[in-house]
């Protein structure tokens, strides 16, 4: 029996408390695990990377591998890094107000086909974006554009799940009334999208801005067919590069651990700073 009926509640009996406690602990070790291996490798020198315990420290030669991953090839990896934030910045910008925009449309506005379009959408949010790489890579070659950022931008404006959420937030905090009242008014449908929807929608377009960012900065299959030119590679497609040549010249594990664990300094500092913007969205959107 796993519950037990006190004072007209239920509560838990303590073997149920026990399991679902042992369970969080072994899911959170199991998430954490591939940060702490990443926060242990970059305290060690190549020769402590290979002859010590993988997840216990040893030596701390942490200053000594950061020096040397920004100076390494006159300083790539800063370029990398400013590269991801170009890339994961504008391109989540651009894919939230696309989503927004489209969300709302079909929401808010009746047409021929809205049904069917939506079926297409949200079967397109269910296909793997690694399954596309290679077709938008052979649009892109056709037109030119490889190897340029517009040809790793572009596909990021375009996100069927971004275009659900912001249907579901359309419908839940855009009251038709209001609209109607701004039409009274005279305002066009443009600026009662940009004036009144869009701070409606603020949580949504919070929402989908950093679940955007997070898979920009994250993505590797794209940049991997778009992007031939080292300066022009994100993070993690420049860590691949430098891991391809460990195995024909030098041994780069250390530089590529270190690299690894200082990618992810810039994606927690976006999520916590957003976090609180996210919280206040959420209160206002109550509020309202």
């Amino acid at each position: 029996m796993s519950a037990v009926v006190s004072g007209g509640g239920v509560r838990p009996t303590r073997r149920a408390v026990a399991l679902t406690t042992g369970l969080l602990v072994l899911f959170l070790i199991y998430s954490l695990a591939p940060t702490w291996f990443l926060i242990v490798s970059a305290t060690k020198n190549q020769t402590d990377l290979y002859s010590t315990f993988g997840l216990w420290f040893s030596s701390n030669h942490l200053a000594d591998n950061v020096q040397e991953i920004w100076t390494y090839h006159d300083g790539v990896f800063n370029r990398w890094i400013g590269n991801s934030i170009l890339y994961s910045t504008l391109g989540a910008a651009g894919s939230t107000l696309v989503s927004l925009a489209a969300g709302y449309g079909l929401s808010k506005f009746d047409f021929r086909g809205r049904g069917a379009f939506f079926a297409v959408i949200v079967g397109a949010s269910l296909l793997p974006s690694t399954l596309l790489a290679f077709p938008l890579y052979l649009v892109f070659a056709q037109i030119g554009l490889t190897n340029t950022i517009w040809s790793v931008l572009i596909p990021y404006f375009i996100n069927p799940f971004g275009v659900y959420l912001g249907k579901v937030y359309a419908d839940s905090s855009v009251p038709t009334e209001l609209m109607e009242a701004a039409r009274l008014d005279g305002a066009g449908e443009l600026r009662i999208f940009w004036s009144v929807a869009l701070r409606l929608m603020r949580t949504g377009g919070i929402t989908i801005f950093m679940l955007e960012f997070i898979n920009i900065w994250n993505n590797f299959f794209l940049p991997l067919f778009m992007l031939t030119g080292e300066r022009t590679f994100p993070v993690s497609l420049g860590l691949y590069s430098w891991l391809q040549q460990a195995q024909t010249a030098r041994d780069m594990n250390t530089l590529v651990l270190t690299g690894s664990l200082l990618s992810i300094v810039p994606l927690a500092v976006f999520m916590f700073a957003l976090q609180k913007y996210w919280r206040s969205g959420i209160l206002m959107g109550s509020l309202k």
